[in-house]
């Protein structure tokens, strides 16, 4: 760690609760219990975490939905974002909570029982109706029950049921799907008589093919890693970018139905730069990937990772140009809470000093130790 000295410092000495846990935790490894316990408990003291504490149902369910509708009819569903289900599962995975938690250990039973679930999804008609086809799409990630399995692996229970285990083994044959073709094409299907206003080419619901969930599944998940798999993923990574066209548009046809496939992983990934945002899942997506173990095998890791270490000034600050008017929309308001279409962000106020370089700084120490771990076991398996 005395390569990133300065980073870890300047993080310690300023990083909120929330920083300072994930740091010592994951990364410095250097938490007492007593230490842990402490910190833990500033934690579940702050403004998110109560409000989320606060959405609990008796049936141990989190808010109403899950990447649903805030309101429906005019009537408001959700009085803050974390009130879905998805979101303030988010938030206790990027708080890093204990699995063991209460909160956590009752949203995953209650996601876990057929009835409570069915209940649940049942307050307004689309919901019914997504719950009756929660199945539908999973191959691509594009199904209730998708994401469903992708929220318990976040929460730390990835590995543990024939279900989510059988929802890894879906992912992977997403990505191998993409070693399978030489142009997106090839899988889409067009009909141009189709009167729409966008009439995109699709996708039809049984296609496996690797989306925003695929990889955060993986990314949070264990027991799919062997040297093989890991392999398979960087090569598909790759080519990903090799095939894939920046302006590639489609939809994927469910139930007779043309919906927008939830980030589907369609164009190349860019590596990071500090004058330019990606799209809204930026560090979020090179985050995952390096999680996956697969370290500098894969192409836009190995660019993000000197882009970092260019960006990272003489006091181990990394800073961006995100100020600038275009991209303000992609730190302000809109990122507050940590929803489908949000970068992670673990400092809750940007006024305060400093606040938006340790969120940066601790994403840089972060993202470099996990490229930095993936790279010593690559050479451990040869």
């Amino acid at each position: 760690m005395s390569k990133y000295a300065k980073s870890i410092d300047f993080v310690l000495e300023n990083a909120n609760v929330v920083i300072q846990y994930r740091l010592r935790k994951e990364i410095l490894r250097n938490l007492t219990k007593t230490d842990e316990e402490n910190l833990l408990e500033k934690i579940y003291q702050t403004p998110h975490f109560k409000l989320v504490q606060s959405y609990v149902k008796p049936d141990g369910y989190i808010g109403s939905g899950c990447h649903s509708w805030a309101n429906w009819q005019g009537a408001i569903l959700h009085d803050t974002p974390l009130q879905d289900g998805e979101t303030a599962a988010r938030l206790l995975a990027y708080y890093a909570i204990p699995k063991r938690h209460p909160i956590i250990a009752n949203f995953v039973a209650a996601m876990r029982d057929e009835d409570i679930l069915r209940k649940e999804f049942s307050y307004i008609p689309p919901e019914i109706h997504r719950y009756q086809n929660r199945f539908v799409g999973i191959n691509s990630g594009n199904s209730l029950m998708a994401l469903i399995y992708t929220i318990q692996a976040m929460l730390g229970y990835g590995d543990d049921t024939h279900e989510v285990n059988r929802f890894q083994d879906i992912a992977l044959k997403g990505f191998k799907r993409i070693l399978q073709i030489s142009s997106l094409d090839e899988i889409l299907r067009y009909n141009p008589n189709l009167r729409k206003k966008y009439n995109y080419p699709y996708m039809e619901s049984d296609e496996y093919f690797p989306d925003s969930y695929t990889l955060t599944m993986l990314a949070y998940s264990h027991s799919w890693r062997t040297p093989e798999n890991i392999k398979m993923l960087a090569n598909s990574l790759n080519r990903i970018n090799q095939i894939m066209k920046p302006d590639n548009t489609m939809s994927i046809r469910i139930n007779g139905k043309f919906v927008g496939p939830c980030f589907a992983l369609n164009r190349p990934f860019l590596p990071f730069r500090v004058d330019t945002v990606d799209n809204i899942l930026y560090r979020r997506w090179l985050t995952e990937i390096a999680m996956l173990g697969v370290g500098e095998s894969v192409g836009i890791i190995r660019q993000s990772v000197v882009n970092v270490e260019q960006a990272l000034d003489d006091g181990g600050i990394l800073r961006t140009f995100f100020d600038l008017p275009k991209y303000k929309r992609k730190l302000a308001k809109n990122i507050e809470y940590p929803t489908a279409y949000a970068d992670v962000r673990l400092e809750p106020d940007y006024n305060r000093k400093y606040a938006l370089e340790c969120d940066l700084t601790f994403w840089a120490i972060q993202f470099l130790t996990l490229v930095e771990e993936g790279n010593q076991k690559l050479v451990t398996q040869k």
